[in-house]
């Protein structure tokens, strides 16, 4: 059998209290936890950590588990240091927009493992912060698979369990199964940002942020780059003329994007992977270094044993009611990618879905999460942001829309940096004069979306924006022109 250790830790005052009950821990330096709580939390991304955080501070007692370093997508693998490595890539952009404007770049370079070196300064730090907050808050850490044996009861690592009389379930989302033979070939986003050196030829499956990011940053670093999409439009969630724009300046720069393109097979060669493609009656091969997979995630709930414990589950995540509760198991919540909710698979909806659920948990249904006024962007070079509905979904909805288009690339805001890609898309109830949707695609435009957002979620009208009196010349002078 295996067991599970923790380490025995000096806890705070008042050891009678339900936040820092320790009952179950042996003395010593290690013991074997066989405690019940008052929560149980799966997983420590941004969702479990926001929600572990408000129920200690509400006294009660908390375990977390996981398996892998704490932190969760965001912080170890996915936006944080993504955005780290993405600096190096817009410092070779920025310089080369200014050729001939006064700058020189011509011994100008990114060195890649500098850059990565750079990047776990950060990230290697995370997980042990993360574990010292706990431990401070007097929340027990656990490491190791979690798996439901009952409704109420968890296994950890094969031997431990432990019982809570609440579950969060937090364990974000995973790489989608890729089907085709040699899949096993293919690195996701985590080993592609923890490369010591970028290969040369690399070829990104999928046309979503994962591999539109990448490919950017790793263009700009030197690398051959080619995107495989198998659908007639990369980007679907984002506004169409704007993407298109995108795609042909992502083509300008060098990025081999192959729309209508399924990846037939990935086979291992003696000078790297053969890449065997169709599209139509049109087959191709080529040969690349590297295989990426940027096809998309789904939730990470398949090794729970969710059958064990009576919670019913979707495609999409665990099946639950608005206020996040499991529709099938009353002592489960769910929260995050992990949650199947109307939500957009994002660090922030995740938090905010985090302390919707532990506002619950704490003191009954009465709160549900606000998904209005998101914003979401492709951290591409430079941006493409979207908050709101697409022009198609307003008119589809029976909304009287109009728009209000610009080609901004020759405002003074983006022709002070040199960039010649830049629009903006706005949708607006042209009888309430309400803004219903904003789509931008220019440098720093993922700052001005915010405001956007905030003006969706405040029901905000054109005319309280033109009000505004920004600060000029900033990128967010130029909101009452896009309007």
């Amino acid at each position: 059998m295996c067991f599970l250790f923790v380490r025995q830790r000096t806890l705070p005052p008042d050891p009678g209290s339900a936040r820092h009950r320790n009952d179950g821990l042996l003395s010593g330096e290690y013991g074997i936890l066989t405690q019940s709580f008052d929560l149980v939390v799966l997983g420590v991304g941004m969702a479990a950590v926001s929600a572990a955080n408000k129920c200690a501070a509400a006294g009660w007692s908390v375990a977390v588990v996981d398996e892998l370093p704490y932190g969760g997508t965001c912080a170890l693998r996915g936006c944080d240091p993504k955005k780290l490595l993405r600096r190096g890539a817009e410092i070779i952009n920025d310089a080369r927009l200014m050729r001939g404007k006064g700058v020189k770049d011509d011994d100008l370079r990114i060195d890649w493992g500098e850059l990565v070196a750079f990047k776990r300064s950060f990230t290697d730090k995370m997980p042990g912060r993360i574990e010292s907050g706990f431990d401070e808050k007097g929340i027990v850490t656990l490491h190791g698979h979690a798996r439901f044996l009952n409704e109420n009861t968890v296994e950890i690592g094969g031997g431990t369990r432990i019982q809570g009389r609440h579950i969060l379930i937090a364990t974000g989302a995973v790489a989608r199964p890729l089907s085709m033979p040699g899949s096993e070939h293919a690195i996701d986003n985590a080993g592609f940002m923890d490369l010591d050196e970028l290969p040369k030829r690399i070829l990104f499956i999928g046309g979503g942020y994962i591999s539109f990011e990448f490919a950017h940053i790793a263009v700009r670093a030197g690398s051959s780059v080619c995107i495989a999409d198998h659908g007639p439009r990369p980007l679907r969630a984002f506004d169409p003329d704007l993407v298109d724009r995108l795609v042909a300046h992502s083509r300008d720069l060098g990025i081999d994007i192959r729309l209508n393109v399924a990846v037939q097979s990935i086979e291992r060669v003696s000078d790297g992977f053969l890449i065997r493609t169709k599209s139509g009656d049109e087959c191709a091969e080529f040969t690349v270094d590297l295989v990426v997979h940027g096809a998309g995630r789904v939730p990470a709930v398949d090794q729970l044993n969710l059958s064990a414990a009576n919670i019913e589950r979707t495609d999409a995540g665990i099946r639950v009611n608005a206020h996040l509760q499991s529709v099938s198991n009353p002592a489960v919540y769910a929260a995050g990618d992990a949650a199947g909710t109307a939500g957009p698979a994002l660090t922030p909806v995740a938090v905010a879905e985090g302390k919707v659920a532990a506002s619950n948990m704490l003191k009954g249904n009465h709160a549900k999460a606000d998904y209005s006024g998101v914003p979401s962007v492709v951290f591409t070079i430079p941006e493409l942001a979207r908050v709101g509905m697409l022009e198609s979904e307003a008119r589809e909805a029976g909304y009287d829309v109009r728009m209000a288009v610009n080609d901004t690339s020759d405002w003074f805001s983006n022709f002070r940096v040199g960039e010649s890609c830049a629009a903006t898309r706005i949708v607006i109830d042209a009888k309430t004069d309400r803004i219903l949707g904003a789509h931008l695609l220019g440098p720093g435009y993922a700052e001005l979306i915010n405001y956007l957002g905030l003006a969706i979620r405040t029901g905000l009208k054109v005319g309280d924006l033109n009000k505004m009196i920004a600060a000029y010349p900033t990128i967010s002078s130029d909101l009452g022109s896009i309007l």
